[in-house]
């Protein structure tokens, strides 16, 4: 995280009739999701704009490493690519860190857009000076008709005023509290992935969001003593958790995964909220601007999250 002071640079905003670029840095990509996302892109009012060799594969990559890095370099220089989006996650984003020019993209700052395994790209960017955006994808989100949160979308990348985060009746408070910070995080397997390497996440004095998809409570409790063995909650100001699908043992077990979050977070005095839909969603992605200044007031009767500040430029 960029020392106290220093601002993040904060891409272009988007508007209508703007090109996004389709990258695809992890997991291979089914032509007929990538078709039917940029579709619904462009009924959105953008244009979309890829390579042909994202369809590449090797093994379970979008083609090998060097293809990947050059894609993504390439749409950071591209003028005419107005915003990045990532057509998917899966696996395979940490095999561009060591290699990709970041002196390049910060000459070329855009909006880059994922979640999941993309995690480790947008975490790494905000720390290298850049503000990011943890929302839907190309080839997942966009392919249905409510898997996008457009309230978000625009909010985040279009608009100066600050807003507020779409909290639902799904949104529980495990510790009450009220904080500011800089929201942070992403795919919590990933974040904790990247400790001990040279992009491990920086975390203090953020409002640190985790989500994941199809971890076991127990899973999710080693990475979170992972997390805070390693001193890497020590000086968060806040915790939100996102819905956490299909995160649990089996159909009849007697806990729930929010009494296993807090047996081991509880004690560090923080607001703690529960289900804040972004990343592996059932629907509605939320789009979260990752390195801006967030409040989050977090109550029994009432949960808000408000975001302080512009996350784009004009």
């Amino acid at each position: 995280m960029p020392t106290a002071g220093r601002q993040l640079v904060k891409p272009p905003a988007l508007r209508p009739g703007d090109t996004i670029g389709i990258v695809a840095p992890a997991s291979n990509v089914k032509q007929a999701d990538l078709e039917a996302g940029c579709a619904a892109l462009r009924a959105a009012g953008y244009k979309t704009f890829y390579l042909d060799s994202i369809l590449d594969r090797d093994l379970y990559f979008a083609g090998r490493p060097g293809r990947r890095l050059r894609e993504l370099e390439e749409m950071f220089e591209r003028e005419e690519v107005r915003a990045i989006l990532c057509a998917r996650g899966g696996y395979g984003a940490n095999y561009v860190l060591q290699d990709l020019d970041w002196k390049k993209i910060a000459s070329h700052p855009k909006i880059f857009i994922g979640y999941s395994d993309v995690s480790c790209l947008l975490t790494q960017l905000v720390d290298s000076g850049l503000v990011t955006f943890h929302g839907p994808m190309a080839a997942k989100d966009w392919v249905h008709a409510d898997g996008v949160n457009l309230e978000s979308w625009i909010a985040a990348l279009t608009q100066t005023a600050p807003w507020d985060i779409p909290v639902n009746d799904s949104v529980t408070t495990l510790a009450g509290g009220e904080t500011e910070g800089r929201l942070y995080g992403g795919c919590l397997s990933i974040l904790v992935a990247s400790l001990g390497t040279a992009y491990e996440i920086k975390t203090d004095d953020t409002i640190l969001f985790m989500e994941d998809i199809g971890a076991k409570p127990y899973q999710i409790d080693r990475m979170l003593m992972q997390l805070k063995l390693a001193g890497k909650l020590d000086k968060v100001r806040g915790l939100i958790f996102g819905e956490m699908i299909d995160c649990m043992q089996a159909a009849y077990q007697d806990y729930t995964l929010q009494e296993v979050i807090m047996r081991i977070v509880g004690e560090l005095g923080m607001p703690v909220i529960y289900g804040v839909k972004s990343g592996h969603v059932s629907s509605n992605n939320i789009t979260l601007p990752l390195g801006i200044r967030a409040k989050l007031i977090a109550e029994k009767g009432e949960v808000s999250l408000r975001i302080l500040e512009s996350a784009v430029s004009f």
